[in-house]
């Protein structure tokens, strides 16, 4: 049985060294790559000292390549190589966003982001930790309700280490054949592996659902095992990330393959604060005395509602040259119904101090009496109605 296991060994190799000298032999460059990516994968339990001798070669005609490379840091590397591609419908499996011209910080609680920078300073001082026997973070996953900064934040940690970030496109990926959803996975694995890319799995819960979920067929379980079988043999030089606005679907198993888990959550107010602040660009300086007010009229919403909302905003100012202080209370009136009875009386005492509008302005506006405001804010500035005659 021993011999006979050998054999079947030797043949397997035979035929993996027949496929090498083809694609050689053909001048399919790329092709070679990724052939020599899975057989990395292939043989790194049964022979690591071999695998590990085809992955070194695999980086060495990566880093000689005499063409344009994906590993080579510059504004055209996403073009350089060919992206995998469904064998159908010729669309491409993988989206790509190159931010490597710059890209400012997201927007997050302190504590979030200092976990974010030690992923990136990991990857930066990758050698360091290897001269240790240390192995950088190899993979995290990203939760968090919708538009809290998830892709966004993968974005920035892949400028941060110079690579551009590749993400799964599900669309084009999931098939009515889910033997055919198999092989676009893995090609994207491999690929992505070969080129030792910072990938997001974005949405992995529709990809990775419970296993006890009854209402999977058998191929969708299998999936999901492939897919943990990718993510175990992901290795340090790439870097795989992976977001759901739905942890409770996700498959427990998978929580246990990544090294990091990154919670995102609503933003507080100094967070949404900072938001309008950065969303207004150079308008900034005419809102400053309303930022407050603006930032407390969209207390509990996401930051990609906040950018949509300013970015409305100075729209109407530009299109129709309506003032800073009507637009910052439009805006609030816009998103009064959403807040609580503190922040409403917070946003009706903003608005008497910004002196713009009459008590009973502000009182059919947030539904806080005239009394409770005068009480807080002192008597209305505006003469006329809405002015209580003093003395």
């Amino acid at each position: 049985m021993e011999v006979e296991g050998k054999t079947d060994e030797l043949k397997d190799l035979e035929a993996d060294f027949a496929n090498l000298v083809l694609l050689a032999a053909a001048g399919s460059s790329e092709d070679l790559r990724l052939l020599l990516a899975k057989l990395v994968r292939k043989y790194r339990a049964r022979r690591p000292d071999f695998a590990e001798r085809i992955n070194q070669a695999l980086k060495s005609t990566q880093t000689r390549a005499s063409g344009p490379s994906v590993l080579r840091r510059g504004p055209t590397a996403p073009e350089a190589s060919p992206l995998p591609m469904d064998a159908d419908s010729r669309l491409s499996l993988i989206r790509v966003f190159d931010d490597l011209a710059g890209l400012e910080a997201p927007l997050l609680t302190q504590g979030l982001l200092k976990q974010i920078q030690s992923i990136v300073r990991e990857r930066r001082e990758r050698d360091k930790l290897s001269a240790h026997g240390i192995r950088p973070t190899r993979s995290a996953i990203l939760v968090g309700p919708p538009g809290v900064g998830k892709t966004l934040s993968a974005r920035w940690i892949a400028a941060q280490i110079g690579k551009p970030l590749w993400i799964l496109d599900l669309t084009t990926v999931m098939s009515s054949l889910l033997g055919k959803t198999g092989n676009n996975l893995r090609a994207v694995f491999d690929h992505a592996r070969a080129n030792e890319a910072v990938l997001l799995l974005d949405e992995i819960d529709a990809i990775a659902k419970r296993r006890s979920d009854e209402s999977d067929v058998g191929e969708l379980k299998r999936l999901v095992t492939a897919i943990l079988q990718e993510v175990d043999a992901w290795p340090d030089t790439g870097l795989l990330l992976a977001a759901t606005n739905h942890p409770e679907l996700v498959d427990p198993a998978l929580w246990r393959r990544f090294d990091v888990i990154l919670t995102f959550e609503q933003s507080d107010p100094s967070t949404i604060e900072a938001a309008v602040r950065r969303f207004l660009g150079p308008d900034a300086p005419a809102y400053e005395p309303f930022l407050h007010l603006m930032a407390s009229s969209m207390h509990g919403h996401s930051l990609s509602d906040v950018e949509r909302a300013i970015a409305s905003m100075r729209r109407d100012a530009v299109l129709n040259g309506v003032a800073p202080a009507d637009l910052a209370v439009s805006l609030a009136a816009q998103h009064i119904d959403r807040l609580d009875k503190p922040a409403k009386l917070d946003l009706a005492l903003q608005l008497a101090r910004a002196n713009g509008m009459s008590h009973n302005k502000i009182m059919a506006l947030t539904g806080v009496s005239r009394d409770t405001i005068r009480k807080y804010a002192g008597p209305s500035p505006i003469k006329g109605r809405g002015r209580k005659k003093e003395g």
